[in-house]
């Protein structure tokens, strides 16, 4: 028999030490070393858990480029909207989906609200709630469903054995902390475990095509818990985010081997589960009667959607002598930067105010496009003067005080004509395809033209 093997591990980025140390030299956490047995027996995988194996296991053989079957893959519907956008058009046989979030944001419970929807067998493996509260959330979310059945247990040798009778679909995992299987002796949780049960999974995944959903906790500053290698061997990471004090959340991809990272999928957490939000604006504009200053509406692009957010700015003098500068959902760089354009080349004097800018919504906007409603917003609470909430920007500003054409312009523009505005900035440079006669399109090419236009 071999000897048991033991190693140190950081219960905090996964790092493996031969001994044992105070501090981790990886991520400089302290006291987070802890001792595992890294001695597995030989006989390992999903099938150690099934009695019986069908068939024999083909062997992979290497083929030219040109040999290489090039069909498109097949999808499945998740009949969810905003997952499927996410995901890259659907769910993918075999693929391994990792899923996290802060607690009691949602997971769960989008999670159950897929299996409930979909016409496949589906599987719940759940390791943290028991069969009972499990079924008083689906009966408040979809209690008319045959094909969805719940499990709570957290060996993976017994989940196995339970998925080899029924033969689902499609298996959801909540949570990856909370498994441990017989192969390592080591408690739930740790990283030892989490790397196993998850390597056990991606292979019945892989092997049987069945898409596999895996919730998994984070840490305090917001990325996955468990070592950085959770992250590599799955096929797509999804980040659900938002505040659990507001109704609203926001699904993103941080991987995908299957699709683009730059999606995004909006829901609204309602009593009976979470709402799909198809028109994102409603939720990113404010709804109010009164103009007031300091507010501008951009036009910006998340993935393929295009979306009109809406940006406020606060500019006031500043009180302890040193000016502040703070952004929410804005890069505080590209705030200085613009900031810095607006006082060289349009003479505006803000080096001895504050200025605070808010992104609404609860998103964060990295498209360039957005600088011109900023630059807007800003101007307009400097001279507390209101924009007409007809209009709408498009347009990159750059050093020198110039408007620089933007991507995919003439989706923006339709976005704004589709949700009423009357009136869009862009660049003169910028090519338009779209002759649409429902929107007026007003051309700059730099700061001063838009000075002129909304406070001339």
């Amino acid at each position: 028999m071999a000897k048991v093997k033991t190693a140190f591990f950081c219960q905090s980025c996964g790092t493996q030490y031969p001994k044992w140390l105070g501090q981790c030299s990886a991520c400089k956490e302290w006291n987070t070393l802890v001792e595992e047995v890294i001695q597995k027996e030989e006989k390992i995988g999903w099938k150690a858990a099934v009695s019986s194996t069908t068939g024999t296991k083909s062997v992979a053989k290497p083929l030219k480029v040109q040999e290489i079957d090039s069909t498109e893959e097949i999808r499945l519907n998740t009949m969810d909207g905003e997952l499927n956008r996410v995901l890259g058009g659907g769910l993918v046989p075999g693929s391994m989906i990792l899923l996290g979030g802060e607690p009691g944001i949602g997971k769960s419970t989008l999670l159950l609200q897929i299996s409930l929807k979909l016409p496949f067998k589906t599987l719940y493996v759940s390791g943290e709630e028991s069969q009972k509260q499990i079924k008083m959330r689906a009966e408040r979310i979809n209690p008319l469903n045959d094909n969805c059945y719940i499990l709570t247990e957290t060996n993976t040798q017994n989940i196995f054995r339970q998925i080899d009778e029924i033969q689902p679909d499609v298996l959801i995992i909540d949570s990856i902390q909370t498994l441990h299987t017989d192969f390592i002796e080591s408690s739930a949780g740790t990283v030892s475990q989490i790397k196993e049960c998850t390597a056990e999974l991606t292979k019945f995944a892989k092997e049987t095509g069945t898409p596999v959903f895996v919730i998994g906790h984070i840490t305090k500053d917001g990325s996955i818990a468990g070592p950085k290698m959770l992250e590599h061997m799955v096929d797509t990471v999804l980040q659900f985010e938002g505040d659990r004090n507001h109704v609203y959340r926001i699904l993103r991809a941080n991987k995908n081997r299957f699709g683009s990272t730059a999606e995004l999928g909006i829901y609204e957490m309602q009593g009976s589960g979470l709402r799909e939000v198809s028109n994102p604006s409603e939720i990113l504009i404010s709804h109010k009667e009164e103009e007031l200053s300091g507010t501008a509406i951009a036009a910006t692009l998340e993935g393929m959607r295009p979306l009109m957010v809406e940006v406020q700015a606060l500019v006031s003098t500043a009180v302890y002598g040193t000016p502040q500068r703070s952004g929410t959902g804005y890069n505080l760089k590209r705030l200085n930067m613009l900031l810095a354009v607006l006082e060289k080349r349009a003479g505006f004097r803000l080096g001895q105010k504050d200025v605070f800018l808010n992104i609404t919504g609860g998103i964060t906007v990295d498209d360039p496009a957005i600088d011109l409603g900023v630059v807007a917003a800003i101007l307009s609470s400097d001279q507390d003067t209101s924009i007409n909430k007809d209009l709408t920007f498009a347009g990159e500003v750059g050093l020198s005080g110039e408007i620089r054409p933007v991507s995919r312009v003439d989706q923006r523009i339709q976005e704004a004509e589709k949700l009423g505005f009357s009136t869009i900035f862009i660049s003169k440079y910028n090519k338009i395809a779209y002759s649409g006669t429902g929107i007026k399109v007003v051309l700059v090419t730099k700061i001063e033209d838009v000075v002129e236009y909304l406070f001339g």
